[in-house]
C-alpha cells in the first residue's frame, strides 16, 4: 500500500469508528479525539511521512511542513469550486482555519466540530456520528491542495511499455495513474511516442512470428511481446484469427 493510501484510509477508519471525535483540548488521540489539523497530520506521520516531526501542529504551519516533506502545491491544477482535479489522497487546506483530506468519488474526511458545536468540553468519541466524518465535497473555501509526490515504483521504460498494453487506460485516467506512480506524465508520453515511432512490425507478422513460435507461449510470450511495446491483445487476437 502507498503512503497516500495508507493516510486517506487511516483517515476514513478513524472517521468510521466512533471511538474517535473532536476535541481540542485533546487532540492527538490521548483519549481517542482529534481536531482537523492534528487528524491530517497523525495520518500522514502515521504512514511514514514525517510531517509532524518536521514541525507541522496547525494548520497554519503545515504547509512549509508538508512541502518539506515531498508534497506539491498542485492547486493551480484544481477546481476548488467543484472538486475537478482533486485525486485521493490530496490535502485539502485553509492555512487559517481548517484542513481535510480528499477521498475520492466526490467525498472528503475530516474532524469537524464536537457534540456541543465546539471544540473543547464534549464527551470523548464521537456523540453525534459528525465530529469526525465523511461527506460530500465541497470548498471550505481552501487556499491550498498539497499532493505527496510519491517515490517511482518503475522506471518510465516500464510505465511506457505499460502504457502500450492497455494498463493505465487513456486520457485523464492514464494521467492519473502514471502520475500516481511517482512519475512525470509528459516523460512517460514521450517515451510513449518514441516506442510507436520505433514499432517496424505490424501486428500481423507479429502474429505470424507466433505461430513459428518465435514469441514462446503463456506469460512469457506475453511478457516479451509487450516489452517490445505491441499491444499484446491486439497480437493475440490475429493470432487467434489466423488459426480459424
Amino acid at each position: 500500500m502507498s503512503k497516500t493510501e495508507t493516510a486517506i484510509s487511516w483517515m476514513e477508519n478513524t472517521a468510521r469508528n466512533n471511538a474517535h471525535g473532536y476535541d481540542q483540548a485533546h487532540r492527538w488521540g490521548e483519549q481517542g479525539d482529534y481536531d482537523c489539523s492534528s487528524a491530517v497530520i497523525t495520518a500522514w506521520q502515521t504512514a511514514g511521512v514525517p510531517v509532524k516531526t518536521k514541525g507541522a501542529t496547525y494548520t497554519g504551519n503545515m504547509k512549509a511542513a508538508f512541502l518539506a516533506c515531498g508534497f506539491k502545491d498542485v492547486t493551480g491544477r484544481v477546481n476548488l469550486a467543484t472538486g475537478a482535479g482533486l485525486v485521493r489522497g490530496d490535502v485539502l487546506l485553509n492555512t487559517t482555519h481548517h484542513t481535510a483530506m480528499y477521498c475520492g468519488n466526490g467525498l472528503e474526511v475530516e474532524a469537524s466540530i464536537n457534540e456541543k458545536g465546539g471544540a473543547i468540553g464534549g464527551i470523548p468519541g464521537d456523540q453525534t456520528g459528525r465530529e469526525f466524518l465523511i461527506r460530500s465535497y465541497r470548498n471550505f473555501p481552501w487556499n491550498c491542495v498539497l499532493r505527496y509526490q510519491e517515490a517511482a515504483k518503475i522506471t518510465v521504460e516500464e510505465a511506457a511499455r505499460g502504457v502500450l498494453s492497455g494498463k493505465y487506460g487513456n486520457g485523464d485516467d492514464r494521467k492519473k495513474a502514471i502520475e500516481a506512480l511517482g512519475l512525470n506524465y509528459n516523460t512517460v508520453q514521450r517515451r510513449v511516442n518514441e516506442l510507436i515511432r520505433g514499432q517496424s512490425k505490424s501486428v500481423d507478422q507479429i502474429a505470424h512470428e507466433v505461430l513459428q513460435g518465435k514469441w514462446g507461449n503463456g506469460s512469457d510470450r506475453r511478457r516479451r511481446i509487450t516489452a517490445e511495446g505491441y499491444d499484446y491483445s491486439a497480437v493475440q487476437k490475429r493470432v487467434n484469427e489466423l488459426l480459424r
